[in-house]
């Protein structure tokens, strides 16, 4: 397999992606990938436009230690909380990668060239805290191509709201059922009212809305599997790309709606999908499953890795992938409801799965910092 850097000279899938109005983000960031000149590479090389992160890739990159040490130890003398420690840490990777980033911010308006962070995933439940957070991080990361990373959760959604109304530019996360994801919209669209009416330029502010794949198809596989029928089995792999489709065509519609398009004549930005989760869980599907089957202009795909160089060495891009398959994508849907596998408790289960995930990783997190300040001398709290 040949690599993103290997790819550069000669474009293909990736480049064919862009054309079709497909933003790539890379979905990792590490202390290493900034000051090795990675990440540089892959934005110089127009390979990705955007980083996400996200509570789990933060504890691997940190909890490593690889690159920290210094940081670290200049931490310790100070003695700061575990908690100050990590927020020190994390959004100095965001502040640099926004840095790096800010070139491609500027030649597109501010449509890409973003880094997101994501606010503390205990606060998931707590809308007030999670406004506070929000305010707290884009101050301390101080870049205007950042990102602020909220979770869809009931909580989540009017802090949504606020802190567009702030101004600030929002990628919301954890979004996994389609009712969830036109809450979404419609929080970003009431923070957008609420931003003009305190005379806020809407031109400034974007939204991206992160609506996960591949674990759809994981847990609802494992419960087609274990029906075990010729019916159950044929429908592997299709309810992830289904709920995204469907995702896209709800995303049609409200930006076609009188509401948006009244904000739009305040110069107001669309709140895009982004596809997350897209590295493919399955052994058994191709890895660039959730890239090439999910195409369609205004969207992002944001790839850890390992995808992002499987799609520069195979990936098939043939254009729009999305739109003409509507009625299949509900068919899809309504045969798995039929085998008595309950939509509405999947993603609900999928939601409180990923706040549980980031919220243990976080915790990780904080447990590794805490045990590298007392290896210097600093009983962390």
């Amino acid at each position: 397999m040949i690599t993103v850097t290997e790819a550069i000279a000669t474009p293909g899938a990736l480049k064919r992606l862009a054309d079709e109005g497909v933003s790539i983000w890379l979905d990792d960031l590490s202390r290493k990938r900034i000051t090795s000149g990675s990440l540089a590479e892959l934005v110089a090389s127009g390979s990705a436009v955007g980083v996400t992160t996200n509570p789990s890739i933060f504890q691997a990159a940190i909890g490593s230690g690889e690159g920290y040490e210094e940081q670290l130890a200049d931490l310790a003398v100070r003695g700061v909380t575990v908690d100050e420690a990590v927020r020190m840490m994390t959004t100095a990777d965001v502040r640099a990668a926004a840095d790096i980033l800010h070139s491609v911010y500027t030649a597109t308006g501010g449509r890409d060239g973003r880094v997101s962070i994501e606010v503390d995933p205990r606060l998931a439940h707590h809308t007030e805290a999670t406004i506070a957070e929000a305010r707290q991080l884009a101050w301390l990361v101080d870049r205007p191509n950042v990102m602020i990373k909220i979770p869809a959760t009931e909580a989540g959604l009017p802090a949504i709201t606020e802190v567009i109304g702030s101004g600030i530019s929002v990628n919301v996360t954890l979004i996994f059922s389609l009712h969830r994801y036109r809450e979404v919209m419609a929080a970003y669209l009431a923070g957008l009212e609420k931003a003009r009416e305190r005379g806020i330029d809407l031109s400034t502010i974007h939204s991206v809305a992160s609506f996960f794949v591949s674990r759809v198809d994981s847990e609802i596989d494992k419960r087609l599997t274990a029906l075990g029928t010729d019916e159950a089995l044929a429908l592997k792999g299709r309810a992830a790309l289904a709920n995204a489709r469907l995702a896209y065509e709800a995303y049609e519609e409200v930006f076609a709606s009188d509401r948006w398009l009244a904000l739009a004549g305040d110069r107001a930005n669309k709140q895009r999908p982004l596809w997350a989760s897209t590295g493919v869980k399955d052994p058994a599907y191709k890895d660039t499953l959730y890239v090439d089957e999910l195409v369609a202009p205004g969207t992002v795909n944001t790839m850890p890795e390992a995808t992002l160089n499987a799609v520069a060495d195979h990936g098939e891009i043939t254009g729009d992938t999305v739109t003409g398959g509507y009625p299949q994508a509900r068919a899809d849907l309504a045969a798995v409801e039929r085998l008595g596998i309950g939509y509405d408790e999947v993603v609900r289960q999928l939601e409180n799965e990923g706040v549980a995930k980031f919220e243990a990783a976080w915790q990780d997190l904080l447990d590794a910092v805490a045990k590298s300040l007392k290896s210097k001398g600093v009983d962390a709290r």
